[in-house]
Order: C-alpha cells, then structure tokens, then sequence
C-alpha cells in the first residue's frame, strides 16, 4: 500500500529524511503517526541494517499503531512485532528485537531491557537505527521517555557513536506552565535537549493544514452559582465537628473546604499522624478526605452521587471500629445519615451544571448522526455522569447512548494497577475498553464519557462536540482535548460556573498555547549554531545532574540494613514485617517470604487479570486482619509458592531515623534482595524430602 502523504505532511518531514534527529509538532487529527510510518519506510529502504522502535506511553497505543498504521504500509515487506506490558513475548524482547525490523512497544518494556542483563532479554540503544517517540512532550522530568533518552543523551556528551536518528511526535509541547516568553522558549529548547532534535511544523502549507483539521467553535456555557446547598453545607458542618474533635493547632492550617488545596492539605495532614502514630489526626485527616471527595462530587455531578460515595466509605468501615476515634467518627455520619439522604434527594437543590450540560447535549443531538466526548476529571466522574445519562428522560428522548472510557496509565506494572482498585472483590479489567471504541466507531454509541485517557493518540472518529466538564487541566489536554472535535462546524464546549476557576483555567490555557506557538517560532528562528550551543549547554547540564542525582539515589538506598526497617499497617500501627522478610521479583513485584507474615492478613476476593504471565498468577486480595486495610495480593509464584504482594502506599516504614511513608517502592532507604526461589523458599519446602 502507498503511503502518501498532504503538503504539509511532506513539508514537516524532510528533516527526518535527511538523518537528522527531529520533533513533529502537528495538532491533533493532522496525520503525525502517518508521517513517522513514511519516515519509518524510507528509513529501512535506504540504511543499511536497519532498526527501528516505535515507542508509546500507553498500553493500547501499541495495538493501535501496529493494527491502523504500521502494519498496513510496512507489514507485507518487514517483519514487525508489537510487544506491551500487556504481551507474553516481553520477556524474550532483546530476542524479538533480533529477529525484527520494526518493534512497537510501550517505553517501560525498552526500559526494562535496556537495564536486564539476562541475553534474551537485553538490548542495547545502539542496537536501533531509529527511535520514534509517540507524544514526546512527555520526555521530561522523571518520565520513562527521559530514563531512556538521558541515556542517550549521556552517551552522546561522552561522544559514543552508533546512536539512532530520533523522531518525536507531539500536538503540542506546552510551555512547562510558565507563563512568560522566555520562560516558555526555555522550556521548548529542554524538550529538544532532551530529545536531541530540532523541532519542524509546516510554515509554507499552513492553509492545507488548516482545512484537514478545521478549529471547533469553542463555547463557555455559564451557569450561575448554586444559590441553595444545604446538602454540601451539611457535609461542611459535620467536617467542622471534626476539625473540632482535632487539636486546634491542627486544624487552622486547612484551607478552604471542597478545594483541591484542602485536599492536598488532608493527605500531609494524614502523613503527619502517621509518622508521629497519632491514630486520632490520622485517622480524622481520611475521613475528611472522604467528605472533601463527597463535596467535589456535589459541585461536579449529582448529591445522590456524593452521599453514595460516602455510604459506601462508612459501610465498608462499621466491623472495623479500634478506638474511641473510630467510634466517634462512624457515630457521626450515622447520626446524620438520614438527614444526608434526604437532602441528597430533594431536586430543588441539584446541581445547576447538570442542568446546564443537558441543555448542551439535548441542542447536539437533536441531529441523529451527532457523535459527541463529554470529558471528566476522574473515573468515579465518568461513572456517575453514566448513570446520570442513562437515568435522564430528557437524553434518552433525544436517543443518546453512552458508553465509558477510562485507561490504566502505561500498563508497565500490572499487579500496580491491580492493587490501586478499591473495589477487591469484584474481578479486574485494566486494559482500555477495545468494544466501546469499536461502538463508538460505528455508531451503537454515539457518546463518549471519558477521562483524559482519550485526550491523547486514541484512534477516535470525528466528534461534532467536545464537552469538558468541571476539568481543570494544562494548555497540552485542552489542545488535545479540543482537537478531538474534528467535524465540520464542530463545537468545544466548556461547562462551567460563573467566575469559577474552571473558566479562569481555560483562559489561561489559551493564553498558554499561543505562547507556545510563540515560543517554538522563536526556537526555530535561532540559526544552527546558536541552537546548538544552547541544546550542548542544556544537555551537558543534564548528564551532570542525572549523574549526581543516580549517586544520591544509590546513597539513599543504602542508608539503612533490611534489619533495621520496620513495616507498620498505615491504618493500625500494628507492627507487621522487617526489611528482611521482603524480596523483589523482576525489580517489580515486592514480596514477604517470611511464613509468619501470614498470620497478620486476612485473605479476600480473587483477583482476576486479562493477560496471563510467564512466572506469576494473581491470587486472593489481602488486608491486614486488625483494621481491614487492604494490603496488596497474594501471587502464585512459579506454580509452585504462593506469596503476598504489597503495596507500599498500605504501610508506613520505621528507621532509626523515624517513620515516612513512602509513595514507591524505589522510594525506601533500605537495598531489597532480589528473590532467588531456592534459597528464599528452603524454609517454606523445609518438611518435604527431597530424595523422595
């Protein structure tokens, strides 16, 4: 099949064919993946040994890029292999890669082979002749994108050849949140820095370019602020209670209530009790976090949605009660439970948004063919708008049928996402929901309610109408966000309170992504060698903090001796394991081989994944027997042993130096052996004879 491409297509491209290492920035629907396919062609045409990654951040992109664009073009003349987290074949990914001239793989999977030294596994950077670098704006910081080209970057200062050409895609690189020019420019050149690229974008066919991906009319739909909500005023009394039940010192320093600030202030505030074992601040610091959630839901979807969501929190609590704490905090919701439910179901005081949002759905599809994304800021969001939907006359007159879409992040850690889900004992699915895209496409469904999951790279048929709803994002979302609504005479519409900071974020990433065109122009009009200069100047700074910060970090793992670190339930305090008990599996899964942990968890729900894998199986949820907090899961290792699996955001860690609670595993002070299965598991197969 010929891969042609538009103008400005042709235009954005000649950099790449020339060799050089380049960053596209095209809006979203103006055929970047496209581009990188010709570029990709030409590359195997004409270098000799040639050997190209395509690398994404998210698990479904990979199927995605192989299936639509890749394998179409290049697949009936080179062998391509498209491996994820997802995929069996990752293990043997250094062997893949030698019998491939294409791999499509998220970037975890090169990561972990860049860094296994196990010969199947294994593969070096200059094994590739050309890396292609899906939503590149994302090589920043502490990313997986960066791990990969900090390395390369390294090699290229100490002057090490063979490196591959590098092509970046983006929609858009965003100007780091800064809000001045040379701030922004600033953080354009670190973005090429990082990738060693100049940047391109079409200058000569901007028309072209224009009419392929046409601008939605954007709308503010206003709704005036709710003048009555004695159900959020409620919850607002009962959270002063328990300010009240609080020592005073701690509860000044909250901000204001049903704000992501106080939010952010709660989750310290829960730290801090746990470090000073303080159960009663604690313990206060979650529940109030419960009832913040509640007071966004109300101020973002329905009451109903915001009571259940606490119903369900103190259901889930009422045999688990360890102290007066406890007993008073349980006591007050179901004092005031009654009175909650009531409130939640008078119409009178529902959300004005709601009603705002109807309106704007009803106007769309009042044609039949409309198709249309109604974006929320999280999961529980997605639902409760779902149920909101399927529960209105109004929208099922105008037959609207929706469907959900929420992702799993990069999918490199599947026992990760499985141990972040609250509900345990349901079965699991974490992959993006192939079918509702599929129904989307040919029109079963006919609206999307997704997170910011479908913002980026997902193949989505033109939409007339983009709805971002209670979001507050950065200029990058907005713009991907906007550009999903690609039809002609299409609208963008944000629904939002009057004067609230919905609309003041809004402004401002507008303001933001003229800058960042700005900003690129200005890094494009520098000649060479000032480019140069400046990206030698970043890069060299670069290698030198990466080298001091990997010096800090290999310290700070060695602080401690397993034997001095203890493990505590985040929830109880009970004392549970030692440094000692824990080994790692593949530099991933952490486990506790100490027989005598199992006395301390209670074994619930099965856990059951899509993907099988080649060691390990999931088992049965675990959660600490004293409190009921949920600990991780058990894995059946090898067929042979079963073990639990933690999660380290359950426990808090004592050192000599005191107690923290560590986000990640890579964040502990202490080295955690890697498990090696017949000398850690001796004691569990002590009893049985061998000789036998």
């Amino acid at each position: 099949m010929d891969c042609n491409l538009r103008l400005y297509q042709e235009e954005v491209v000649q950099a790449a064919l020339r060799g050089e290492n380049s960053i596209i920035w095209l809006p979203t629907g103006g055929g970047k993946t496209r581009a990188a396919v010709y570029i990709t062609k030409k590359h195997l045409e004409t270098t000799a040994n040639a050997k190209v990654a395509v690398l994404v951040n998210k698990v479904h992109l990979v199927d995605q890029h192989f299936a639509k664009e890749f394998r179409p073009y290049l697949g009936s003349t080179y062998k391509i292999a498209a491996i994820s987290g997802d995929s069996n074949e990752k293990d043997l990914f250094g062997c893949l890669v030698k019998a491939s001239d294409l791999v499509i793989c998220t970037a975890q999977i090169l990561e972990n082979a860049l860094i296994n030294m196990e010969e199947e596994k294994h593969v070096e950077l200059t094994d590739f002749t050309l890396l292609v670098i899906d939503e590149c704006h994302h090589t920043q910081k502490e990313s997986v994108y960066n791990k990969i080209m900090g390395r390369y970057v390294e090699k290229k200062v100490r002057k090490e050849g063979n490196l591959p050409q590098i092509l970046g895609l983006t929609a858009s690189p965003g100007t780091g949140g800064n809000k001045q020019l040379d701030k922004a420019v600033e953080h354009v050149l670190q973005i090429c820095a990082n990738l060693d690229s100049v940047i391109v974008s079409t200058k000569e066919f901007t028309p072209v370019l224009q009419k392929v991906v046409p601008r939605p009319k954007k709308q503010y739909d206003i709704v005036e602020r709710r003048t009555l909500d004695p159900f959020g005023n409620h919850l607002k009394a009962m959270m002063l209670m328990i300010h009240e039940y609080m020592p005073p010192t701690v509860s000044r320093s909250l901000r204001e209530m049903g704000t992501q600030e106080y939010e952010a202030d709660v989750v310290e505030l829960e730290k801090e009790g746990v470090k000073k074992e303080n159960r009663l601040i604690a313990q206060c610091a979650l529940h109030l976090r419960q009832y913040n959630d509640a007071l966004l839901i109300n101020d973002t979807v329905r009451m109903v949605d915001a009571f259940r969501g606490l119903d369900e929190f103190y259901n889930s609590r009422k045999t688990k009660l360890l102290d007066g704490t406890d007993i008073f905090l349980q006591g007050l919701f179901d004092e005031n439970r009654v009175e909650l439910k009531q409130l939640a179901s008078n119409d009178r005081y529902e959300n004005p948004k709601l009603a705002q949002l109807q309106c704007t759905l009803q106007e769309e599809f009042n044609d039949e063919n409309s198709r249309a994304i109604l974006f929320s800021k999280t999961r529980r969001g997605t639902h409760c708008l779902f149920d909101w939907v399927n529960s209105n006359p109004e929208l099922q007159r105008v037959n609207i049928r929706a469907g959900i879409l929420t992702g799993a992040g990069t999918g490199a850690n599947h026992m990760t996402q499985v141990l972040s889900h609250k509900k345990t004992s349901q079965m699991f699915s974490y992959s993006i929901n192939f079918e509702t895209i599929k129904h989307f496409r040919t029109g079963i469904l006919n609206l999307l309610i997704s997170t910011s999951v479908a913002e980026e790279g997902l193949d989505i048929p033109e939409c007339n109408l983009v709805v971002r709803y209670g979001l507050l994002t950065n200029e990058i979302a907005q713009q991907q966000a906007s550009g999903r609504a690609r039809a002609l005479n299409s609208v963008y519409s944000v629904v939002a309170e009057e004067g609230g900071r919905e609309i003041r974020r809004e402004l401002t990433n507008e303001y933001l992504e003229s800058l960042t065109a700005k900003a690129i122009d200005q890094v494009q009009q520098m000649s060479p060698s000032e480019f140069r200069r400046k990206i030698s100047g970043i890069q060299q700074i670069a290698v030198m903090t990466r080298i001091q910060a990997e010096r800090k970090k290999n310290e700070r793992k060695q602080r401690y001796s397993p034997s001095q670190v203890q493990f505590q339930c985040r929830e109880c305090f009970l004392l549970v394991c030692s440094g000692e008990d824990l080994r790692k599996i593949e530099n991933a899964h952490h486990v506790n081989i100490n027989p005598e942990f199992e006395k301390h968890y209670r074994a619930g729900g099965q856990v059951v994944l899509e993907k099988s894998f080649e060691d390990w199986e999931p088992g049965q949820v675990i959660s600490c027997k004293n409190c009921g907090k949920e600990w991780g899961m058990e894995i059946k290792f090898k067929k042979v042993v079963t073990l639990p699996c933690l999660k380290i955001k359950s426990f808090s860690m004592k050192t000599p130096g005191g107690k923290s609670t560590p986000r990640q595993w890579k964040d502990v002070e202490f080295q955690v052996k890697e498990f090696d299965f017949l000398e850690d598991m001796s004691s569990h197969f002590h009893d049985l004879d061998l000789d036998e």
